[in-house]
């Protein structure tokens, strides 16, 4: 593929906590991989093997000690400020674990957010907002409070609201975790056909097996460094998912 294909490159990432005199932690050590634009890709480690720190860094959240993070072929570690915000309003989509949906507005509100915050007009941002409620099967609550729907509903809206500004990348931390099942796969069932039929590059971060089967490649973090990439190719979910089990049991003995 040609690096105009790539969405995120990460280069020899470090995190360090603590100051130089002090006893010091190395979150991250040499971090690199790239996805590249349509890509579903899985991140995956358990507590306390840098997942977390990885997936700040990566959505601005948090600068690198150290190393390189393009995303969209533009390098993020020296944006500060208002082009930071710019950068992370426009390119990158979250997906939050507990939704963050502000209660007091309603679907519709929520999903204009990202829409408001770069100043698009509510007449161009209606059909943005219609479009994507419609792809995720929300139509019908839109003028609803977070209050009056369901968590799998609350989940669509946030997810909604992630991708309304269609961004370079849409990045989930643990976005199943708060659901039951039912609400989950039918998550997954919906960034597996984003992905695939509106060529959405996505990251996932999560400790759960299933939510990573639905990936087409997973790269396996343990004490900061990531040490295994597991590729789907043409195998089934299902075959998939016993792979990652299999995985998982070598590299937390």
């Amino acid at each position: 593929m040609t690096t105009q294909s790539t969405i995120v490159a990460v280069t020899d990432v470090r995190k360090v906590y603590g100051k130089a005199n002090e006893k010091q932690y190395e979150a991250l050590h040499d971090v690199s991989f790239q996805i590249q634009a349509g890509e579903f890709v899985g991140i995956m480690g358990a507590s306390g093997s840098g997942k977390t720190t990885l997936l700040n860094i990566l959505s601005t959240l948090d600068q690198p000690t150290s190393g390189s993070v393009k995303i969209n072929q533009q390098e993020i570690t020296h944006l500060r400020g208002n082009q930071l915000a710019d950068f992370r309003a426009k390119e990158i989509g979250f997906i939050f674990q507990d939704f963050n949906l502000l209660e007091n507005m309603t679907a519709y509100e929520n999903i204009a957010l990202p829409l408001s915050l770069q100043n698009v007009s509510a007449k161009k941002a209606r059909p943005l907002i219609e479009k994507i409620a419609a792809t995720l099967g929300i139509s019908e609550i839109l003028n609803n409070y977070p209050t009056e729907i369901s968590g799998g509903q609350k989940q669509r809206v946030a997810s909604a609201r992630a991708l309304v500004h269609q961004p370079s990348i849409l990045m989930g931390d643990e976005p199943t975790g708060a659901l039951d099942s039912k609400s989950a796969k039918s998550l997954l069932d919906t960034m597996t056909k984003l992905n695939q039929q509106q060529q959405v590059s996505i990251l996932l971060v999560t400790h759960d097996p299933f939510s990573a089967s639905y990936c087409q490649r997973i790269l396996f973090i343990k004490d900061g460094q990531i040490g295994q990439e597991l590729k789907r190719g043409d195998r089934s979910k299902e075959a998939f998912y016993q792979d990652i089990l299999g995985v998982l049991g070598r590299t937390e003995q």
